[in-house]
């Protein structure tokens, strides 16, 4: 039984390797796409991402990058780099200038180089500006297997820009991504903090309209799951769990 299934995602996944071409990732083209991460990854002045341009945290940033740091012991303040920059970035509209970089470096004391090297190394930090809302579609072989395909197809058609590119009103950002760990809900994609997953065609043609239009989609499954529980139902826990001292000798 085991070979067939494996027989059959191999078989799937080589019918779509042939519809669709071999995906060849950013890595493989050293680091030159066209992503809002990995667009520059050597700096270059602009006018809205200039090494002289002033930032800095504003006061209820302040107070929560502090309370970040009082996590970690003291003169180890450098381990809370990834969630500043994080605060940074989401002070910033999404996206992280090298000013914001700047900052965070001399907040935490430590070398510039070594903030550049996170923020260029980790895909959750975007180098170039991002629209309102992020959609980010996993394209990994759970998700290609589940037809992510179609997802990405949907996504282009409704917003009317291909991969890596952002709309003119600068509403949306549609980035393709690789995993992003809901695998047994594939197919999904994530929308700056919310994962949205088990998608059709439809589904994604309403979460976007429904974006247009202001309104919250809700996040999560499509099909009503409660997180990652089988798609045909529970195959087991499905009983009362026994109480205390259930099996127990009766002499103990």
């Amino acid at each position: 039984m085991l070979r067939k299934v494996v027989t059959g995602c191999i078989a799937a996944g080589a019918r779509s390797i042939r519809s669709r071409g071999i995906h060849v990732t950013v890595a493989t083209q050293g680091g030159s796409g066209d992503g809002p991460h990995n667009k520059l990854l050597t700096h270059v002045e602009e006018d809205e991402n200039r090494l002289d341009m002033a930032w800095e945290f504003t006061p209820e940033n302040k107070t929560r990058a502090d309370g970040i740091i009082s996590n970690y012991p003291v003169g180890h303040q450098q381990a809370a780099a990834i969630p500043l920059l994080d605060l940074a970035q989401r002070q910033h509209g999404g996206w992280l200038p090298i000013a914001a970089m700047n900052y965070v470096a001399e907040y935490l004391d430590m070398a510039p180089m070594r903030i550049y090297e996170v923020a260029t190394f980790y895909t959750m930090f975007n180098r170039t500006p991002v629209g309102k809302y992020h959609v980010q579609v996993c394209t990994t072989t759970p998700c290609m297997l589940r037809d992510s395909d179609t997802v990405v197809k949907a996504c282009k058609e409704n917003l009317g820009i291909g991969l890596g590119s952002t709309t003119p009103d600068k509403m949306f950002t549609l980035t393709e991504v690789e995993c992003l760990g809901a695998c047994v809900n594939a197919p999904m994609m994530q929308i700056n903090d919310a994962y949205y997953e088990d998608l059709n065609e439809l589904d994604v043609h309403e979460i976007l309209n429904d974006l247009k239009e202001g309104r919250t989609p809700k996040p999560g499954s499509r099909i009503d799951r409660f997180a990652s529980e089988p798609i045909t139902g529970l195959t087991s826990l499905t009983e009362e769990p026994r109480g205390p001292g259930f099996g127990v000798r009766d002499d103990l």
